[in-house]
């Protein structure tokens, strides 16, 4: 589902200012988090050397917490703009495509290799806001599975329309999403990326999941005629894997999540343009 939740990023800009005085702490590593929620690990230690006294120790870690945040910083506002540019990438070839050619037939083909590095690539988030671990798997396994074990594996598929929904709610959607980090970790966030973060995914979201379910139902035919990633009996192992009705409880998954993931999203757009206090039970 593609990135469908991450943690408000209200306040964003102040936040990584406070980084420079404290050091973040490595949560998950998730395709889907919030380049401003996100930041690097540092150590629970206090980097003792030899015979420093407890009282060195004390004066020297604020200094060292210091220059932690500010390497976070500096390595997620690097991270943010250079996702924001990859996505920019994609989407001008995109759009020469279809100007140039008329028609969506060949388009994944054309940019395969722009999106799976930028999408493979965003494996390198990591966020410092707690999230639940069911929504975080979801999060990092629904691109990568779409990119790589269904339109990558079955090319009979590249040139469905539906392929073309999912590409352009994901290339708008990160746009908007990594550049809404980028201004808040430099501390200058327009009103319009930040309007534009909390109201497009409204409709590019269902664009998006509804992109990818008709997707995998054009691969269902193809999955069950191969038995492609099946791993039929007998076998040494003793045991079977059906891929066709593997993806089939994949589609029935999409029923419950999305809407949680969806309306989760509501609740931190109210909280973050009209101000609502929302309090959500940590999972």
């Amino acid at each position: 589902m593609g990135r469908l939740t991450e943690s408000a990023a209200a306040g964003s800009g102040a936040r990584a200012a406070r980084w420079a005085g404290s050091p973040p702490t490595l949560l998950l590593i998730s395709p889907t988090s919030p380049g401003c929620a996100a930041t690097m690990a540092s150590s629970d230690e206090d980097g003792t050397n030899g015979g420093a006294s407890e009282a060195g120790e004390d004066r020297e870690a604020p200094g060292k917490r210091r220059r932690l945040g500010l390497l976070a910083t500096a390595w997620l506002t690097f991270y943010n703009i250079a996702m924001t540019a990859g996505w920019l990438v994609l989407a001008i070839a995109m759009v020469r495509f279809y100007m140039e050619k008329g028609t969506h037939r060949g388009l994944y083909k054309s940019v395969q290799k722009t999106l799976k590095f930028f999408q493979t690539f965003a494996l390198l988030e990591v966020r410092i806001v707690p999230t639940s671990v069911l929504v975080t798997g979801v999060q990092v396994s629904s691109r990568i599975f779409m990119v790589w074990l269904i339109t990558h594996s079955i090319k009979p598929i590249q040139n469905e329309e539906s392929v073309v929904l999912f590409l352009v709610a994901w290339t708008v959607t990160e746009i908007t999403r990594y550049s809404f980090y980028t201004f808040s970790l430099l501390d200058h966030l327009p009103y319009f990326i930040k309007w534009a973060r909390y109201n497009f995914f409204i409709i590019l979201y269902p664009v998006g999941v509804a992109g990818e379910l008709l997707t995998i139902y054009a691969a269902l035919p193809y999955v069950k005629k191969t038995g492609m990633f099946s791993i039929r009996l007998p076998n040494k192992y003793n045991v079977s894997f059906d891929y066709y009705y593997f993806l089939l409880i994949t589609m029935a998954s999409y029923i419950p999540l999305f809407p949680q993931l969806y309306f989760h999203m509501l609740r931190q757009r109210r909280k973050v343009l009209h101000g609502e206090v929302i309090v959500e039970k940590d999972d």
